[in-house]
C-alpha cells in the first residue's frame, strides 16, 4: 500500500509545499487509540502519533478533531521523541475523507478537468455548507461546474425548480438542470458535456514522417520532429478543434521489425503505439513513397485491422517521387495491402502542406462510417434482397436459412444476422454480404464485422 493508492496526487502535494519547508511530511491516519492515532507514511511505513496542543486546542469540537481517514503533517520524532501531529490539514484542501463526497471524488475535483457534474436529490433537504465546499473546489480547479437535479419525478414542477433556483442562488456560475436519470429525462445536457471529438494515431514505420504531419496538422512544432528515424519514444496527445469539430490526434512511435527491437524503452514504444491504436477512431496509416509498401507496413496494417479501427492510407514525400514510381507504388498498395482496399488513399507532402484537406476529409469520412446508424429495418431488406439475389451454399442436406438482421456496435460496424444453420455459411458468402450492407450504406475505410446466430432447435433434445 502507498500514499497514492490512499488517494494522495500531485494536486496534494503542491497545496502541502508549506508544511514541507517546515520538515513535516504528510500522513494519513488508518486506526486510532485512546491515546494516540496509527499514521501512514509516505514510505509506507505505519508509526503511532500523537496529538500537538496546537491541533487539540484549535479544534472547536471534537467533531473537527483529526479522525480516522483523515491527511495530517507529522513531525518525525527522534529515539525518546514523539512523532506528533503538528497540523490536521484542512478540509477545504480535500484532503480529508470528511470532505463532501469520497477521497475518489475530491482526487477527481483536483484533476485536470474541463466538467465537474455534481448530482443532488430535487427532494431532499440540500446542506448548503457542503454545497459550497463542492463549487469551492471546483472553482480552484478551473472547471465548469454542472448540476443535475435528479428524481425531479419524485417531486412536482415548483419543488424542481426551487431546488434549481437555490443550487443557481448558491453557484451562479453553475449550470443547473432538473433531470430524471429513472425516465431518461433531461440527460441531453449531459451528453452534450460528454460528446467526443475525433481520436486519431498516425501510425507507420520509422522515419516517414509521422511527427512532422502531426506539425503541419496542427499548425505549430508540438512534437519533435528530426530527421534521424527513432525521435518519437512515446505516444503524444495533441488536442486540436478544427472547422468546430475537436480532434485527438496521436503521434506515435515507428515501429520496427520484431527482430531489430532489443532495446526495453523500444518494447515499451511499441505497446504503447498498439494501445494507441486500440484506443483511436480511426487510424492514419503513413506510408513513404521513397520507401514503398514494406513487410513492417503491411504488419501495422494489420494491428489495425484487427483492432478494427478504421482507417485512411496517407502516402507521404508523394512529391520526391516521378510518375514511373508512383505507378510502381500504386499498384504495390493494391497487392500487399489488399486486405485495406475499403480504405482511403490520400497522396500527402508533410513537409510541404500538400495534400492535407483532402486527408481532414478523409478522416472525417471514415470515422462517420465507422459510428453510422445501421436501421434495422433496411438491413432486414438488404438481407433478403441478397438472399434472392444468390441463396448461400447448402450445407448436406439443408441450406441456411437467414430470417433478419440488426447493428449490433459501432466502431467498427457489426452486423448480426439471425436464422438456421448459420454456422454453415462459408467466407466467401459472409464477404458477398458485406459488399451489399457496404454499397447501400456507403461505408468506406472502416471493417465490418458480421455475426451469425443460429436459433435453438426446440426438437433436438426430445425423445422418440
Amino acid at each position: 500500500m502507498t500514499l497514492k493508492e490512499l488517494g494522495w496526487n500531485p494536486f496534494f502535494e503542491k497545496a502541502f509545499a508549506p508544511q514541507r519547508a517546515k520538515g513535516w511530511v504528510p500522513a494519513r491516519l488508518i486506526r486510532e487509540s485512546p491515546i494516540n492515532f496509527g499514521a501512514f507514511l509516505e514510505g509506507g511505513e505505519e508509526i503511532d502519533v500523537v496529538l500537538c496542543g496546537r491541533v487539540w486546542h484549535e479544534a472547536a469540537n471534537d467533531a473537527d478533531l483529526p479522525a480516522v481517514g483523515d491527511w495530517v503533517a507529522l513531525e518525525l520524532g527522534h529515539e525518546n521523541r514523539d512523532h506528533v501531529i503538528r497540523e490536521r490539514l484542512p478540509r477545504e484542501t480535500c484532503f480529508s475523507r470528511k470532505m463532501p463526497g469520497n477521497s475518489s471524488q475530491a482526487q477527481v475535483i483536483g484533476a485536470n478537468v474541463d466538467v465537474v457534474a455534481v448530482v443532488t436529490d430535487a427532494g431532499a433537504d440540500f446542506n448548503l455548507r457542503r454545497m459550497e465546499r463542492y463549487f469551492a473546489l471546483i472553482a480552484r480547479s478551473g472547471a465548469k461546474p454542472l448540476v443535475l437535479v435528479n428524481k425531479a419525478d419524485l417531486c412536482d414542477k415548483k419543488t424542481n425548480r426551487e431546488a434549481a433556483e437555490r443550487i443557481a442562488e448558491l453557484c451562479p456560475a453553475a449550470d443547473v438542470h432538473v433531470t430524471c436519470a429513472l425516465k431518461g429525462e433531461g440527460l441531453k445536457v449531459l451528453k452534450q458535456y460528454l460528446k467526443k471529438g475525433t481520436t486519431m494515431c498516425i501510425v507507420g514505420s520509422s522515419g516517414v514522417g509521422k511527427s512532422t504531419l502531426v506539425n503541419r496538422l496542427i499548425g505549430d512544432e508540438r512534437v519533435i520532429a528530426s530527421d534521424m528515424p527513432g525521435t518519437t519514444r512515446d505516444a503524444i496527445k495533441v488536442p486540436l478543434e478544427r472547422a468546430g469539430r475537436r480532434y485527438e490526434i496521436i503521434d506515435t512511435a515507428g515501429l520496427r521489425r520484431k527482430g531489430r527491437v532489443f532495446e526495453a524503452i523500444e518494447k515499451f514504444s511499441v505497446v504503447k503505439t498498439l494501445q494507441a491504436i486500440a484506443d483511436a477512431n480511426v487510424a492514419v496509416l503513413l506510408l513513404d513513397a521513397t520507401q514503398g509498401v514494406g513487410d513492417q507496413d503491411a504488419h501495422i496494417a494489420g494491428y489495425i485491422l484487427e483492432s478494427g479501427r478504421a482507417v485512411v492510407i496517407a502516402v507521404n514525400k508523394w512529391d520526391a517521387i516521378d510518375s514511373y514510381q508512383r505507378q510502381m507504388l500504386e499498384r504495390s498498395i493494391e497487392q500487399r495491402l489488399a486486405f485495406l482496399k475499403f480504405a482511403p488513399i490520400v497522396r500527402i507532402s508533410a513537409l510541404k502542406r500538400q495534400g492535407l484537406g483532402p486527408l481532414w476529409k478523409a478522416i472525417d469520412e471514415v470515422h462517420a462510417s465507422a459510428t453510422a446508424k445501421l436501421s434495422t429495418p433496411v438491413l432486414t431488406r438488404l438481407l433478403q434482397d441478397a438472399v434472392d439475389h444468390q441463396q448461400p451454399k447448402r450445407a448436406g442436406a439443408f441450406r441456411p436459412k437467414l430470417r433478419y438482421a440488426h447493428q449490433g456496435g459501432r466502431n467498427p460496424p457489426v452486423v448480426v444476422i439471425h436464422g438456421t444453420n448459420l454456422e454453415h455459411i462459408t467466407d466467401s458468402y459472409r464477404r458477398y454480404l458485406e459488399g451489399r450492407f457496404r454499397e447501400h450504406f456507403k461505408l468506406v475505410g472502416t471493417p465490418m464485422r458480421i455475426e451469425f446466430k443460429s436459433g435453438r432447435n426446440p426438437f433436438t433434445d426430445t425423445q422418440p
